[in-house]
């Protein structure tokens, strides 16, 4: 990204210099489907960003400004409403939500680009949240914790985006490290950080270039059949509140007799929290070949027990489940389209991205957009 054009392109509209923030887009290792059912994931920042020119203004208006849209946005603090302009209502949310926690700043003048890819499941808003809470909080000295900036974030999707996502996304934009996973517990929140030392091999990702209309209608639905598998076992063992308490042996006892449909829901859940956990021993004894198993694991339990992937994704795994130089790949994201992530050998990476590509259109007659990302730092100022 280039940081003088930023600059020189928001002096240009708002006639004031800016302070810069980016924050990443992020990848999930592994751990997918884990965050609603209070288990563990393993995300990281990614060396795509949005960023984010800001300066104060001298009265009560937010003026807003998106480079990809071409289109500016103006509204008061003092009457912060969603608008018809989805890109804005990423940055009105977290506004909304900084006043409803009773924090007060003044009005400003916000610039916004960036090199995530749009629909590609990197985040490109939560990135965009991120960027925008701290970005207020440093301009207007609030203090405001590290934590409450992704949860602050979090709940503007929520509200002013209409998304009822979990807290994985944003945590990870602004916790991210280089070259560290993070092992995040998102029941209690806790997290360590994993080193991700990729010595001779790289992460890419695969986009569909797909969104099935099936993805959110199917999410409810995987959410309300874990719920129901829990609220079945609880029956039995009022200890339990989650599918994080759940193991397989209550599942074979109180599930599947009851519906086989919910049982291979469940089963999916629990065993892929158990695959995280040993993921992060993986990791952290350098075991790249291991963790790309699991990943293997990851993919087949999502497409067969979860019903969650499709045929493009489905495609892009089982092309490079046999390639030499690749440890491990699986869909990433909530399913029916976005990307998959590759463990890839350095010097194949080339010939895969050509051979790869050129399948996939043949198959389905479209383009396969091709990213090799690095992990990279959460939501910092950029000087």
């Amino acid at each position: 990204m280039d940081i003088k054009r930023l600059k020189a392109t928001f002096k240009n509209i708002f006639k004031a210099d800016p302070i810069l923030v980016k924050s990443p887009g992020r990848i999930n290792i592994i751990g997918e489907h884990t965050d609603y059912n209070d288990g563990f994931v393993m995300p990281a920042a990614i060396n795509k960003a949005i960023y984010v020119a800001v300066s104060k203004r001298d009265d009560n208006e937010i003026h807003l400004y998106s480079e990809s849209y071409q289109q500016f946005h103006t509204c008061s603090i003092t009457n912060i409403l969603k608008s018809e302009k989805g890109w804005a209502n990423y940055v009105l949310g977290v506004a909304d939500q900084l006043q409803k926690r009773g924090y007060h700043f003044s009005g400003f003048n916000l610039y916004l680009d960036g090199n995530v890819p749009l629909g590609a499941g990197l985040s490109s808003s939560a990135a965009l949240e991120c960027a925008t809470a701290f970005a207020i909080d440093h301009l207007n000295n609030l203090g405001i914790a590290k934590m409450d900036l992704a949860l602050i974030a979090q709940k503007a999707e929520h509200v002013f985006a209409g998304v009822n996502c979990g807290v994985m996304d944003q945590f990870a934009s602004v916790f991210g490290k280089k070259d560290q996973a993070v092992l995040l517990d998102c029941r209690s929140m806790q997290y360590q950080y994993i080193p991700l030392k990729l010595d001779g091999y790289k992460l890419v990702l695969f986009n569909t270039n797909v969104k099935h209309s099936l993805s959110d209608s199917a999410y409810n639905e995987r959410r309300f059949q874990c719920e129901q598998g829990v609220a079945w076992v609880k029956e039995y063992f009022p200890d339990v509140n989650s599918l994080r308490d759940v193991d397989l042996i209550m599942l074979d006892e109180v599930v599947k007799p009851k519906d086989t449909e919910v049982y291979q829901k469940c089963r999916y859940v629990v065993e892929e929290i158990e695959r995280v956990g040993k993921a992060a021993e993986k990791l952290k004894s350098g075991d790249l070949t291991a963790l790309g198993q699991l990943m293997f694991a990851t993919h087949k339990g999502l497409s067969q027990a979860y019903e969650v992937s499709c045929n493009e994704l489905d495609f892009l795994v089982d092309f490079v489940k046999n390639v030499d130089g690749v440890l491990g790949a699986r869909m990433m994201g909530g399913g029916f389209g976005g990307c998959t992530i590759n463990i890839v050998k350095d010097e194949k990476i080339a010939d895969l991205i050509e051979k790869i590509t050129l399948s996939y259109h043949k198959e389905f007659n479209l383009n396969l957009d091709s990213y090799v990302v690095e992990t990279d730092n959460g939501s910092e100022l950029v000087l």
